[in-house]
């Protein structure tokens, strides 16, 4: 008889990860699957290990004795990957089997309602499960356009966050956080560095002052940045000291040892099965319901998922999963979900800016800080901005953007202002700490409470912020 579980997952990234942990904290008996790494990506070859080659860049950057090696060493130590070419995830397997789970290493299929066929390295075996949780995560999109690429070996977040040795040049396709960070960590290092994109400014899904600081700063970096354009053909080996020559669609050549993809994320979701249980694949994805469920007793969770692509928007719907799985009538908040570059500075944001915010109806302003202005850019040489959008009706916050020192953890305050719904002159009659870059944010709050409020104040439903940026993208 084939074994039964509560929740099968398969996928062990964060989302899985976070699902199979909470489910049975609620007592759900739990099988789950990866064909791979468990602990997904983000561990080994993603969120991790390139913001730990960030940490050396800046380290080295600052005129210290940090040299490539010894970056190389720290971040193979904190993957679990010294002296081999392959990380090792027994940790992440213990704590699974400590929570009570039970691991399976094999790739995973959909085989009707309630089944999934798993092949191992022994063969095939069928199990059962009350509900079923995809949490595939997503890979390095190769592009089919560009000619001649398939007579290379282009790297991907993998070859880049794990590279042993400096490359002699650089070429990145693609200028989103991954395109961006991992420019300015090999730029640090001495490597002549281009970074291609597509959009007219870097980060382009992101603020305009955010992608500006940012721009700003990699070109300090000796990033040569090219926007506007996107590559055409390969010309492997053919550019000076057997460099790939890259065409770009503006007529340029930019060349480089080593070429980075960075230009998407794929879901691999044509082995999955999911044609059994009724779900049918287009350009789009996946479309989750307001439960994150695709199909009768079948959830997704993570990047397949959307409405965006982030480590703790996995978690967090992981978890989500778990709890309706278990029986609770709950639903996920997509209202304020938090983004951030970890460059230096660092970028980031959450809800909309003020030309989204027009554009979806909402009588709105904008208050902004040059952070060079304020006693943090003062003390610590910071370049930057701190911007928020408020609502006049509601008075209350719509979005809020920081590029700057510590953005990613000051931005905090604007995410819980935002699902709280919580009103301009309560944030400004909060004390911030001095001098600190969440202090600016304070200061554009008393700015904000001191405007005349609009014509009324009445409740208005938040705009879901991550739908809406999704449907965009379509």
């Amino acid at each position: 008889m084939d074994e039964l579980f509560d929740l099968v997952i398969i996928g062990a990234g964060e989302a899985g990860q976070a699902a199979a942990h909470l489910a049975r904290k609620l007592g759900a008996s739990v099988g789950i699957i990866d064909r791979e790494l468990f602990g997904g990506s983000c561990p080994y070859w993603a969120c991790m290990p390139s913001k730990a080659l960030l940490h050396s860049a800046a380290i080295h950057a600052s005129g210290a004795d940090y040299p490539w090696q010894r970056a190389s060493d720290f971040r193979d130590w904190m993957i679990v990957s010294e002296h081999t070419d392959w990380p090792d995830d027994g940790g992440h397997v213990k704590d699974l089997e400590a929570a009570g789970a039970v691991v399976i290493r094999g790739q995973g299929r959909l085989d009707g309602p309630g089944r999934v066929m798993v092949r191992t390295d022994a063969g095939e075996q069928a199990i059962r499960a009350s509900a079923i949780l995809v949490a595939v995560g997503t890979n390095a999109t190769i592009p089919d356009e560009i000619e001649g690429l398939d007579r290379i070996r282009p790297w991907t977040n993998r070859e880049a966050t794990t590279a042993r040795d400096l490359p002699r040049s650089l070429v990145v396709l693609g200028a989103g956080p991954t395109g961006v960070e991992m420019s300015q960590v090999f730029a640090r290092f001495g490597v002549p560095t281009v970074l291609v994109a597509a959009q007219d400014r870097v980060n382009h899904r992101d603020h305009p002052r955010n992608s500006a600081t940012l721009e700003a700063a990699l070109r300090r970096d000796g990033v040569e940045i090219r926007t506007g354009t996107r590559a055409t053909k390969v010309r492997a080996g053919e550019g000076p000291e057997g460099t790939h020559a890259i065409e770009l669609s503006d007529g340029h050549v930019v060349h480089g040892q080593e070429i980075l993809l960075a230009i998407g994320r794929t879901a691999p979701l044509e082995p999955l099965g999911l044609e059994t249980v009724g779900v049918r694949l287009d350009d789009d994805g996946l479309h989750p319901d307001e439960q994150l469920r695709i199909a009768e007793g079948v959830f997704v969770a993570g990047d397949p998922a959307g409405p965006e692509m982030h480590t703790h928007l996995a978690v967090y719907q992981g978890e989500m999963v778990a709890r309706i799985a278990s029986g609770e009538d709950v639903r996920p908040d997509h209202r304020a979900i938090p983004h951030a570059t970890f460059t230096d500075p660092e970028t980031a944001g959450v809800g909309l800016t003020l030309d989204e915010a027009i554009e979806h109806g909402i009588d709105a302003f904008e208050e902004t800080q040059d952070l060079a202005t304020t006693a943090k850019g003062y003390v610590a040489e910071a370049t930057g901005h701190a911007t928020i959008v408020v609502d006049r009706r509601t008075y209350s916050l719509a979005g809020a953007f920081i590029a700057g020192p510590g953005a990613a953890e000051a931005i905090q305050e604007a995410v819980l202002a935002i699902k709280l719904r919580v009103p301009i002159h309560v944030l400004a009659d909060t004390i911030h700490p001095f001098p600190t870059t969440v202090r600016v944010m304070g200061n554009l709050f008393v700015q904000a409470a001191r405007r005349p409020a609009g014509p009324s104040s009445v409740e208005r439903p938040l705009v879901d912020v991550g739908a809406a940026r999704e449907e965009e993208a379509r």
